[in-house]
């Protein structure tokens, strides 16, 4: 088993931040419109650096998308920022008009997604973005694990072209992926080799999997650990690959068991190689004002959660 280490906890929010900031240095074309959350999505220095390519547009997030989709005609690659409920549900016309619908080049960048925002609550912790933004055609859809993965994410996305939704969180979690991994749009990331179950997870879920692999291993159980940080295009050849040798699967994500990652691998079973599947996700709930740890406790989101996942889909086979 291949081990990884956290080398210091950090926000992924913060990878965005210095995501940003090495564009603002390499990518003149590069320009940032925030919803009146600069410090929360780590927008300072850009903005310092660059003033003259930071727009803040206040509480109007559909206002945000339009000026957006606009910026887009002048060859400008504009990146959004603001939290993920608002991202999506507040502005889901404006992007399927603006944005999808019209093939606009424009990144939207959502943090405190998922559970973990915690004390916030149930209104602002959206758990069905992923859904809504997979549904959309022509969106890529990632959601990153880690600190550098989600600054590796950033970079790539402004030499990517098309509409994209980039999905992070607000909590330390552990910083674990090589800082000079590639970061290949589309591509899985295989982390453990195994031979008993395949678990597919996704954002801050990735290190409760291989903490799980760890435990399964004690118990004798040889689990293969994949990173899907594309949502969408997803890498279905390294998920067949992989079923082919384990004959099940766990997938494990921050959000509504509807429409999330857990659908779409269902979906790849069903065309192609029908097999046993459990689903470590938000049981079709809302959320709750809480703790990032203890939400995600209560809600099973956790590495014991998906050893216990993992017991009950071997059953199956």
């Amino acid at each position: 088993m291949k081990k990884y280490e956290n080398t210091g906890s950090k926000d992924t929010r913060s990878g965005f931040g210095a995501g940003m900031t090495e564009l603002g240095q390499k990518n003149e074309n590069v320009v940032a419109l925030c919803a009146d959350l600069i410090g929360s999505l780590k927008f300072d220095d850009f903005k310092k650096n660059h003033p003259e390519r930071f727009f803040q547009i206040g509480i109007a997030e559909a206002n945000m998308i339009g000026i957006a989709a606009g910026l887009t005609i002048g060859g400008k690659i504009p990146f959004t920022g603001t939290f993920a409920n608002f991202s999506t549900g507040r502005v889901y016309d404006q992007i399927r008009q603006s944005v999808a619908y019209s093939d606009k080049n424009v990144k939207i960048c959502a943090s405190h997604a998922g559970l973990t925002l915690g004390e916030d609550g149930a209104t602002h912790q959206i758990l069905e973005d992923i859904g809504l933004m997979k549904m959309l055609p022509g969106m890529t859809v990632i959601n990153t694990c880690d600190y550098n993965q989600t600054k590796a994410a950033t970079l790539a996305l402004a030499d990517h072209h098309g509409p994209a939704y980039l999905r992070f969180g607000r909590p330390v979690v552990p910083n674990f992926t090589p800082a000079d991994e590639p970061f290949v749009i589309g591509k899985a990331i295989l982390l453990n080799e195994g031979t008993d179950v395949t678990i597919v997870a996704t954002g801050h879920l990735v290190w409760e999997a291989l903490i799980a692999a760890e435990a399964l291993e004690a118990k004798g159980i040889s689990a293969e650990v994949i990173n899907i940080h594309t949502i969408k295009p997803l890498d279905e050849e390294a998920i067949l690959k992989s079923l082919a040798k384990t004959k099940c699967v766990v997938t494990a994500e921050e959000h509504n068991i509807l429409g999330g990652l857990g659908e779409s691998i269902s979906r790849v079973l069903a065309l192609n190689t029908p097999a046993p599947q459990e689903f470590v996700a938000v049981n079709d709930s809302f959320g709750e004002s809480g703790t990032p740890e203890q939400l995600m406790d209560k809600y099973k989101l956790n590495n014991q959660a998906i050893v216990e996942a993992v017991e009950r889909v071997i059953k199956r086979k």
